[in-house]
Order: C-alpha cells, then structure tokens, then sequence
C-alpha cells in the first residue's frame, strides 16, 4: 500500500552533484503535504517530477549541521 503525497519545491538552493542520466543532488527549501517548508537534500529527476531517498531537516538541525561544518 503506498502512501500518496504531494510536495512544493519553494527554493532551489543548491545543486550539490549531478549524474550521468541527469539526476541531480540537490538542495532545497520544500513544502512536503501542505507542511512548512524544510531544508531537503536528496535525487531529483530532471523534471522533478522522480524522487530520491533523502532527508528533510528543521530550521534547528540546519543551524547545527552548519556550524559543525563551520568547525570542520
């Protein structure tokens, strides 16, 4: 049984790679089921239209993935 949901990409913000077929890492600012907006890096289809694994972070947890990268 899938679930269905729909989801509204509000900002590209950066493509970290890219594939030979096209696909794309990216990351983005995206609206999952009508939710506030969260930091979201995983593989688009070049129409955005497939989608990958990934994983979609808070405000909070962007912060602090940020500022241990900034240490690093």
């Amino acid at each position: 049984m899938s679930r269905e949901f729909n989801f509204e990409i509000m900002e590209t913000i950066a493509v970290l790679s890219e594939r030979s077929k096209g696909w794309k890492r990216e990351l983005n600012l995206v609206s999952w089921n009508d939710a506030p907006p969260k930091f979201d890096i995983r593989d688009w289809s070049a129409d955005h239209q497939k989608i990958g694994k990934g994983i979609s972070l808070s405000n909070e947890e962007i912060a602090i993935l940020k500022e241990t990268l900034n240490q690093m």
